[in-house]
This record gives C-alpha cells, structure tokens and sequence, in this order.
C-alpha cells in the first residue's frame, strides 16, 4: 500500500529523511515511530505529495504517486496532528462541504453515521470554533472517514484526547482495519501504538533503523527480564540456589518475595521455578515483567538505538 525507495529530502544542509525504504502492507496497522525531529512529518508530506523529494520514489497502491496523482489521493483519508478548520462553519457543513469534493453518495447520512461513531451528532449544529481541541481532533478523523478510504494516514490521532476519547478511537480503528483498511499511524502515545500495530518502524536522524512486529521488537529491545516470585514461607537457601544459575543477572529478596533477573534470550520460568522446588520452596506466585514499548522509548536512547541497530539497520 505504500512503498519508498531511497526516499530522501534535505533542506540545504539538513538531511531530513535519508534514503527511505518503507514498507506498509495490505490490510496492516503500522505504527511509525521516533523522536522529534527525526523526519515522520517530513515523510508524510512526501508519501502524500505535498512536499517534493530531494531523491528517491513514492509508490501508493503500487503506482508512482505522480502517475495518478487525483486518484490516489480519494483513495486516501488524513488526519494531521493539529486541525486547521473552518470555524464559523458548523460540523455539519464542514463535513457536508468536503463529502462534496470528495462526491460521496447520500452524503448526509453518511455524515450522521460518522458523526455518531465520533460522539460528535449531537453537536452538529455548533459552530466550529466553540469546540475543544479533543473535539476538533476527532471531527479530523470523521472528515477522513468520511469518503470511505482504502489507507488512513494518522499523525498523532489521540494527541487532544481524553482516556475515553482515546478508547473511542481505538475502537473504531481497529473496525476500520477489520473491515480491511490499511493505516499508518505516527504518534507518541507508545502504549496505544502497541495495542493496536501489527508493525512498527522506528527513525531518528532521517533513517529507519528497525522495522518489525512488536514481539521481534521487544526482544530485541530487551536485555534482561525481571521475574516476581511469592514464596509460601522465606527460604535463604532457594535464595543462594538463584544466584548460582547461569542466565541469571541479579537477584533481591524481601522474605517471601523474591525478583529475579534473568537474560532475555529465552523464557526461564521453568528453570526458575525448578530450581525453588529443587530447594524446598514452594512457589505461590510467579510473574514475568515484559518492558513495553512505551517504557523503551519514553526517550530513544543510545543505548536503545544501539540494540535496534545490532542486527543491522532496516534502511
């Protein structure tokens, strides 16, 4: 659904993007990361058309997007971080004008079915500029909805949102991918980047340094796993036993509860939990803490991005 090749703009000396090879597929959630600056917007603009690349190519639905320039873009729903609106319009006629350009048919119930998966119908009638930026934000995504298009593209989409807003928009993006709609989603918001992607691409500096499912990279990501186990009564000895096994980093107790460190290779519950048996412990509770995504890149750090680049970068 959306290809790039080489894909490069530089500003002067600034390097933006450099040597883009992105690839989103059919009927995915893709979430494209990185810290600010790293180039997403800049890719944007160019995946949609509104900025010329320096070098390289972008390919939509398999064409150059210079080939069918029109077209391609019906096919194509966009939401911005920030909603530039026509505030003395109410939402109403905001979304009847653009159904208009857009020449979608009963365009006015298709405006009420949209407007009611946003929780927006019974404030349809207001003016514009009256409403909360969580408001404007999700009057966004009904515009993009709007004509039914085959790829959404979203920049920060819950930015503005409260929690309940938040869950709103989940739920009607993981529909619309059910029903078969391709969406590239850049946000901040890494926790729910990580509920509802099948993949992610992560950038800094211009250059995509990982593309993978999330398990692949919370794996690599991760050095160490912290294990939590509640014994039935403190034993030392299963203490001592733990920190003798060879994939284990560090281990702390506090009578009863003990946590275990253990390399990220593989899953040593087992061995763990043999190990306590082994040495007259009874274990009652044992839990696996996995690192999510958004406590690896709250802030993209180097030593984060030497582990993303280990393997060898995805560019």
């Amino acid at each position: 659904m959306i290809e790039t090749v080489r894909l490069t703009k530089k500003f002067g000396d600034l390097t933006a993007v450099d040597s883009l090879n992105l690839h989103v597929e059919k009927g995915e959630i893709y979430g494209f990361l990185g810290p600010n600056g790293a180039g997403k917007t800049t890719t944007i603009m160019m995946i949609l058309g509104l900025l010329p690349p320096t070098e390289g190519e972008v390919r939509l639905f398999g064409k150059r997007i210079s080939e069918d320039y029109f077209n391609i873009k019906r096919r194509i729903g966009v939401l911005a971080e920030v909603q530039y609106l026509y505030e003395e319009m109410t939402a109403l006629e905001y979304l009847r004008f653009f159904g208009q350009l857009y020449q979608v048919e009963n365009v006015d119930q298709r405006i009420k079915e949209t407007l009611g998966r946003v929780n927006l119908y019974d404030r349809r009638n207001e003016l514009l500029k009256g409403y909360s930026r969580g408001m404007k934000q999700k009057l966004g995504l009904a515009r993009a909805l709007l004509h039914d298009p085959e790829l959404l593209l979203l920049d920060e989409p819950v930015s503005a949102l409260d929690p309940y807003g938040i869950k709103e928009v989940r739920d009607i993006l993981l529909e619309e991918n059910a029903k078969g709609k391709t969406i590239l989603i850049s946000s901040h918001i890494l926790s729910e980047v990580e509920r509802i992607c099948h993949r992610v691409g992560i950038m800094n500096k211009g250059r995509l340094l990982a593309e993978d499912t999330m398990a692949e990279l919370r794996r690599r990501l991760t050095e160490e796993v912290e294990l939590t186990l509640e014994l039935e009564e403190e034993r030392e000895e299963v203490v001592a036993a733990l920190r003798e096994l060879p994939f284990v980093v560090g281990v702390s107790s506090n009578g009863k509860q003990i946590t275990v460190k253990t390399r990220a290779d593989q899953d040593y519950r087992g061995q763990v939990s043999a190990t306590v048996s082994r040495h007259g412990g009874v274990v009652i509770d044992l839990r696996r803490h996995e690192m999510s995504l958004e406590e690896a890149f709250v802030t993209i750090t180097e030593k984060n991005l030497s582990l993303l680049t280990k393997e060898g970068p995805a560019a």
